[in-house]
């Protein structure tokens, strides 16, 4: 058992073994997973979450060069891993639900009790539909082909990008014409790049355009990152429609808004792929320490992290995996230590390191340990692949993060 700062662990009855469950699998759920088995070697750790496999979720856009399987990692190998149990399950996680899970100290998961000492919410935030879409539609609004015409992020959790857009493009047979691509964040602009090559490596017509509601790409970086990937996009023939709003995809044409002047104008597109961020209402709030509070009360035994949580802390509450895994930690820590004689807890002061957007697979573009310090290039994807390498290594159970 490693070493635990101001973690002392009470002496338990025979045949007693802390309980702990995990409701999500992802990001901050696997980091909290190591991080107590690592500590607690005999806790008894359940995970809930409703898929079979770990997905990192981060390198979806890799899918159009990869199989999708690169990127999961069953369930039933981590369990073996790092002996807990998994239960395919979704929870409803509602304030006045978590009160009566901390009042209890019971929940139930599809048709099982599950009785924890402490339970950790590591669910993440859903994408935001834009208005005038339907992501649970067969159909696209005005598609009379039967071809659904819009994908968001969710549907290339269960197939690869490049299947998806094959399927997609053999049922329609389109003369060429355009694929647009919705949200100038980060995701949209990795989707972006991976479907240039794809296209080109393919050797398919289709031209490829950006739609942003935003003035820049990439709003949330310094204007470099700007700068540079606008450049990348005109030498690669990529329409930019910057102060745009997406209305809707129709059969083969999109409908718009200028930002400005609320003129709207159609534009030829097959396709349209959303990436306009993740919804960030009902998150669930905590105290500095990952405690929820909920309906103005301090839960002590249940604890949030992820995307999915808002830390009254320092720390950075971006919706990255960088600051999900840091959560993950810290959660799990705090919930040992809560759980020991002491009680001493640590508050939340992560601050993001540096962050990388990946402009395919031989360019990208980043900031390290200063925001204003932008690389690009071969060495923001060196910083990339230390990243990446890093998290690997968590999941095989060699810690490397420092705290």
């Amino acid at each position: 058992m490693a070493f635990l700062p101001l973690y002392v662990p009470k002496i338990l009855p025979k045949n007693d073994r802390l309980r702990i469950v995990i409701a999500g699998g992802g990001y901050a759920g696997m980091a909290a997973l190591t991080t107590l088995r690592r500590h607690n070697p005999d806790a008894e750790i359940t995970l809930i979450d409703p898929n079979a496999s770990h997905l990192k979720v981060t390198h979806l856009h890799e899918t159009f060069r990869y199989p999708l399987s690169d990127f999961l990692i069953p369930y039933t190998v981590l369990e073996q891993r790092f002996s807990c149990h998994h239960i395919c399950s979704t929870l409803a996680t509602d304030e006045a639900t978590l009160r009566r899970w901390q009042h209890d100290r019971c929940l139930q998961a599809g048709d099982q009790q599950v009785p924890f000492d402490y339970l950790l919410v590591a669910s993440g935030a859903r994408s935001f539909v834009p208005h005038g879409t339907d992501k649970d539609a067969v159909v696209a609004a005005g598609d009379t082909r039967g071809t659904k015409n819009t994908f968001h992020l969710e549907d290339f959790f269960t197939i690869s990008g490049a299947d998806l857009l094959d399927q997609f493009l053999a049922a329609r047979n389109a003369a060429p014409s355009c694929i647009s691509v919705v949200g100038g964040g980060a995701t949209g602009i990795q989707f972006l790049f991976e479907l240039a090559g794809y296209l080109r490596r393919r050797r398919i017509n289709h031209g490829l355009r950006l739609i942003d509601d935003r003035e820049r790409v990439l709003q949330q970086f310094p204007k470099g990152f700007s700068r540079y990937v606008e450049m990348r996009m005109l030498e690669l023939d990529i329409e930019f429609y910057p102060g745009v709003h997406f209305l809707e995809q129709r059969t083969d044409t999109l409908l718009l808004e200028d930002k400005t002047s609320g003129r709207q104008f159609v534009l030829p597109s097959i396709l349209s792929l959303l990436f306009t961020g993740n919804r960030q209402a009902n998150l669930i709030k905590t105290n500095s320490f990952g405690q929820v509070v909920a309906e103005g009360k301090l839960l002590e035994n249940v604890f949030a992290a992820g995307d999915g949580s808002i830390y009254s802390a320092p720390g950075s509450n971006t919706m990255t995996a960088q600051s999900a895994v840091r959560k993950g930690k810290l959660a799990a820590r705090n919930i040992l230590r809560h759980s020991g004689v002491l009680k001493v807890l640590e508050p939340y002061l992560h601050h993001d390191l540096g962050y990388v957007v990946n402009l395919g697979p031989e360019d990208a573009v980043g900031w390290l340990a200063i925001e204003n310090n932008v690389v690009t290039g071969v060495p923001a994807l060196v910083i990339r692949e230390i990243i990446e390498a890093r998290y690997d290594l968590l999941l095989s159970g060699v810690d490397t993060y420092l705290v």
